[in-house]
């Protein structure tokens, strides 16, 4: 037995962690269908998993050689749609195809073509937004409308890195919940019992399980959490019809 093995087989036998090298760390994140505006006035959707959200503002990491980078930095709004498990399917069917052309030469590596109606290809139907032009999805039971309000580079200490990828901020404008994932007597509080995000882990589709602990955090009322982004959602103002 060689020495690797041999190092391989004490760290099992000894239940500790060994120094590793995934090419990927997408440990778990939610799926997000992003619907953007077209130059020609016809619209795009583009599946993402690099999201997070904080208060009503959302982070998303993306290719800046992507069409809906394109549109989104030309139309400064998105539209995010979740969707739920029984979606993957609608989600795996816009899987490598872009609604850029030429397609980039990083997609052309891993197998994408171009696709000109997406929502066709993916059978989703546009649902019309309030203050925004990018069109809602209905099968998607969480929907919001979303103003982008910066955008920054990522390893911008690379050179070989730096401006391919960029994070976008949002500001949520609108949600959208479907009544079956709602608490009981509620329109604005989410039943984490019901909701079953779609949840990508390391190129594959999972869903979430019960939940496995009371947790403390879920005794703090959710109101304590308000955003002034919120309040500035309510108001119609210059974000109608962006």
């Amino acid at each position: 037995m060689n020495s690797d093995a041999t190092l391989v087989l004490y760290y099992q036998s000894k239940n500790m962690h060994v120094q590793s090298e995934p090419e990927i760390l997408y440990f778990g994140t939610p799926v997000v269908l992003i619907s953007t505006c077209n130059e020609d006035s016809s619209f795009n959707v583009a599946p993402i998993s690099s999201i997070f959200w904080l208060g009503w503002r959302c982070i998303i990491g993306i290719s800046a050689a992507s069409k809906t980078t394109h549109n989104i930095i030309r139309n400064k709004s998105c539209t995010l749609n979740l969707p739920s498990v029984h979606e993957a399917s609608a989600v795996n069917r816009l899987a490598m195809t872009t609604g850029s052309n030429p397609v980039p030469k990083g997609k052309i590596i891993k197998g994408y073509h171009h696709v000109k109606d997406k929502f066709g290809i993916a059978n989703l139907t546009k649902v019309a937004s309030e203050t925004i032009t990018a069109p809602r999805i209905q099968e998607c039971p969480v929907q919001m409308e979303a103003k982008l309000q910066a955008i920054h580079s990522i390893a911008e200490d690379d050179e070989n890195q730096n401006g391919k990828t960029l994070t976008m901020e949002f500001r949520i404008l609108r949600v959208y919940l479907d009544q079956t994932i709602l608490m009981k007597g509620s329109f604005n509080r989410v039943n984490p019992d019901k909701w079953k995000p779609l949840i990508m882990s390391f190129q594959k589709f999972y869903g979430l399980g019960d939940q496995v602990h009371p947790s403390r955090l879920a005794t703090i009322p959710e109101v304590l959490y308000h955003s002034p982004d919120m309040d500035k959602a309510r108001r119609k103002s210059e974000d109608f019809k962006i």
